[in-house]
């Protein structure tokens, strides 16, 4: 009898291991989305899911986070990598084809997932810096992308350009809301670059790698080190760079253009809230090693 309980608790702990293994190689496919979709960061889908501070711990200390997270990080590694290889291809059509209702579904799940921000942000405690710092970092970033997108320039990749688009890359995970395609549109440099990518280009992807990685080592023990010092204000920061790089990519325009394109990006907008309501609920039953 004993072993009969022991052998049905076994294998429901299995199957538990394999659900929660799906849900995070599905996290990472978003993630890897994320980091590709125009104005969306890899780090922003790395906040929302809860799973910023274990990949903050890769970047810094790789060998000791596989450890302590390898259960977690495994399959998000390789969702991850589909969403931002395997997918491109496919993304990059439908912003060609569909580009406002992709970016409302995508404003819609981080919309969707501010709540459970929010209140990760105050586990240690709020002061009025963490709210300060929540105002400076909104301002200064959407200040930031504005004329970012104000600038209309092109220029001419090259290999030292590839390099700059790995620092965008890394960036964009270690600082949540800086988007590397925000920041490359406007030069001319995100459409080569995930084309590049999606056809495993190695002219492309080995700068790009070498200025991801240059920048991985410079900056990841320094935000890793801010988070643990300085969590609240820190992680308040952090919505507002969120907040600020939403608002800035919300197609106002097309909401504007007629009742089907209204409807279309609201119904969009809205199932991206409802899924990350789901996986927000979802989340709060998984959670994330400390140990």
């Amino acid at each position: 009898m004993n072993s009969n309980t022991e052998l049905k608790q076994r294998k429901k702990g299995n199957a538990d291991g394999i659900l929660k293994a799906i849900y995070r190689f599905f996290q990472g496919m978003l993630i890897g989305l994320g980091a590709v979709l125009p104005g969306i960061s890899g780090g922003v889908m790395c906040v929302v899911f809860g799973v910023y501070k274990p990949i903050m711990e890769l970047l810094s200390n790789p060998f000791t986070a596989i450890k302590k997270y390898w259960q977690l990080l495994i399959p998000l590694i390789l969702g991850g990598g589909t969403g931002f290889v395997a997918v491109s291809k496919l993304l990059g059509f439908l912003l060609e084809k569909y580009p406002e209702p992709s970016v409302c579904l995508f404003v819609g799940l981080i919309c969707g997932m501010l709540p459970s921000l929010f209140r990760e942000a105050g586990q240690k405690g709020r002061s009025k810096w963490s709210f300060v710092s929540m105002a400076v970092c909104f301002s200064l970033v959407l200040a930031l992308l504005i004329c970012i997108g104000a600038v209309h320039a092109n220029i001419t990749p090259n290999t030292l350009w590839y390099l700059f688009c790995g620092f965008c890359i890394a960036l964009s995970v270690i600082a949540p809301g800086m988007s590397f395609s925000t920041l490359l549109m406007p030069l001319g440099l995100y459409t080569p670059l995930t084309v590049g990518i999606g056809n495993f280009d190695m002219r492309v992807i080995i700068p790009a790698g070498i200025g991801a990685l240059i920048t991985v080592i410079l900056l990841a023990k320094a935000v890793t080190k801010l988070l643990d010092r300085h969590y609240s204000v820190v992680f308040h920061g952090i919505i507002g760079i969120v907040s600020a790089a939403t608002i800035v990519i919300i197609p106002f325009k097309s909401f504007a253009a007629g009742l089907v394109s209204f409807s279309v990006n609201a119904a969009c907008l809205a199932v991206g809230a409802v899924i990350a309501l789901l996986l927000d609920k979802f989340n709060s039953k998984v959670d994330v090693p400390e140990k």
